[in-house]
C-alpha cells in the first residue's frame, strides 16, 4: 500500500509503498476513505514531547470501509463503512466499558490514517449511518473533541462564550456552545480568514483586535465572558482569558500548548476562576458528534476546505504549518 510516512522531526513527510496490513487477532483492516489533517499531526513532526519516529504514519481522523477481520472480530462486518474512534484501548475494563477510552491502562493513540489502509480494533469502530459520507466521518473525531470541552465547562442557556481561535477545533466548539443554548458566542482570532465560516458554525460575532483583544470582546458580548475556550495553545492567551471572564467564570483548554506558559495566578485565584483542561473524549460523545450529523447538522460540514491525493500530502502537511485560508483539509487516500 502507499503511505504518507513520517521522516522524523523537521523532515517533510514522503510517499512511500508499504506492506499491507494484516490483521491479527481481534483487529480488523479499513481501506482509508477520507482522513483529516489535524494541528495535533503538525505537532507531532515537530516536537519530541509527542514519541513520534522516523517510519510512523499519521492521521487518527479517518474513515473507511472494513476491508478484512481478525480472528474474533465480533460488531462490524466487511463491507461496513465506520468512523474510527483513534483511541486504542483494552476494550475490556472498568474504563473501557464506561466509554472512557483515554483512561484505559493500555491506551495509545491510533494513527495510520495518512494510508491506503490501517488495522484497528472493533471497539473503535463506529459504523456509519446511511446519510452520513466518509469525509463526515472524518471529521466526527474534532467534533467530539470540541464537544466533550463544551460538555465540561459546564455551560448554561444564555451564558456569554469567547472562543479563542478559529481553527476547527475552536469553530466545533462555536457549533457545539449554540446548540447548548449559550448566548452569544464571540470567535476572537487574529486573521479574518475564517469570519464567515465561524458565523456559518454558530457565532455571533467575529473579533480581531490585536492592540485590545480584551476591550474588543467584552464589546461584543456586551460585558465579561460567563466561559473563554482557549483552543490556540500560544503561551499569553489564558492571562488573556482570565481578564475576560467574570468573577467565578470558567477558562477551558483545548488547545495544545507545547512550551511553558507564565499568568498571574493572584488574577486567576481573586476572580475565583475556575480552569479546565480537555483532552480527547468519551466514546458516547463520539457517537454524539456522529449523530448530529446524522440527524442533517450541516454546519459542521462547513469546515472542511480542501480534499487532496495522497500524493499531494506531504506538500499540503508542509503548507499547514504556516497560517493560511485552509481549515480542515482531508486526505483521500484512493484518489
Amino acid at each position: 500500500m502507499r503511505a504518507a510516512v513520517m521522516q522524523g522531526l523537521h523532515k517533510p513527510l514522503t510517499i512511500e509503498t508499504l506492506s499491507d496490513p494484516t490483521p491479527g487477532e481481534g483487529q480488523l483492516v479499513v481501506k482509508v476513505g477520507r482522513c483529516g489533517i489535524c494541528g495535533s499531526d503538525l505537532h507531532m513532526t515537530e516536537n519530541a514531547g509527542y514519541g513520534m519516529k522516523a517510519g510512523d504514519v499519521l492521521g487518527h481522523e479517518f474513515a473507511g470501509e472494513v476491508v478484512a477481520l481478525g480472528k474474533g472480530v465480533e460488531g462490524v462486518r466487511t463491507g461496513d463503512l465506520v468512523s474510527v474512534i483513534p483511541l486504542a484501548s483494552c476494550g475490556q475494563c472498568a474504563s473501557c466499558q464506561a466509554g472512557d477510552l483515554a483512561w484505559c491502562d493500555k491506551f495509545g493513540l491510533q494513527g495510520g490514517g495518512y494510508a491506503e489502509y490501517a488495522l484497528t480494533r472493533p471497539n473503535q469502530c463506529v459504523i456509519l449511518p446511511k446519510s452520513v459520507s466518509l469525509s463526515d466521518g472524518a471529521i466526527v473525531e474534532p467534533l467530539a473533541v470540541a464537544l466533550h470541552g463544551v460538555s465540561m465547562s459546564g455551560i448554561k442557556p444564555g451564558d456569554k462564550v469567547i472562543v479563542l481561535g478559529a481553527g476547527p477545533i475552536g469553530l466545533a466548539v462555536a457549533f457545539w456552545a449554540r446548540r447548548a443554548g449559550a448566548g452569544k458566542v464571540v470567535v476572537q482570532d487574529i486573521a479574518p480568514h475564517q469570519r464567515d465560516r465561524a458565523l456559518e458554525m454558530g457565532a455571533t460575532d467575529f473579533v480581531i483586535d490585536r492592540e485590545d483583544p480584551v476591550g474588543a470582546s467584552t464589546r461584543a458580548l456586551g460585558g465579561l465572558a460567563d466561559i473563554v475556550f482557549e483552543c490556540v495553545g500560544i503561551p499569553g492567551l489564558i492571562a488573556q482569558a482570565v481578564q475576560q471572564l467574570r468573577g467565578r467564570g470558567t477558562i477551558v483548554l483545548l488547545g495544545l500548548c507545547n512550551v511553558p506558559d507564565t499568568f498571574n495566578s493572584f488574577a486567576m485565584l481573586s476572580k475565583e476562576i475556575r480552569l479546565i483542561t480537555s483532552a480527547f473524549f468519551t466514546s458516547g460523545e463520539y457517537e454524539a458528534a456522529l449523530d448530529a450529523l446524522d440527524r442533517g447538522a450541516a454546519e459542521p460540514r462547513a469546515l472542511v476546505t480542501s480534499t487532496v491525493s495522497l500524493a499531494d500530502t506531504p506538500a499540503t502537511f508542509e503548507a499547514l504549518k504556516y497560517r493560511t485560508h485552509q481549515c480542515k483539509v482531508l486526505i483521500a487516500p484512493g484518489d
